[in-house]
């Protein structure tokens, strides 16, 4: 008889959250998550010209910002 396991990732990052790229220097805004797909963490951010920017990316890629 075969047992399957089944673990609940918790969520490294909350809305509203802010995030940065490891590698990155852009604080971006967390505002959403799509949970099926692989880059799951929606974020937003104001470009330099004003604009509002909105981006994906996998969790493993962000940091949380430290106020």
């Amino acid at each position: 008889m075969k047992y399957f396991i089944t673990l609940k990732l918790k969520k490294m990052f909350a809305k509203g959250q802010n995030v940065q790229q490891e590698f990155g220097n852009q604080i971006m805004k967390v505002i959403g998550f799509e949970p099926d797909l692989i880059e799951n963490v929606i974020t937003e951010w104001e470009a330099e010209d004003g604009t509002i920017v909105t981006g994906k990316f996998m969790e493993s890629q962000l940091q949380v910002v430290e106020d």
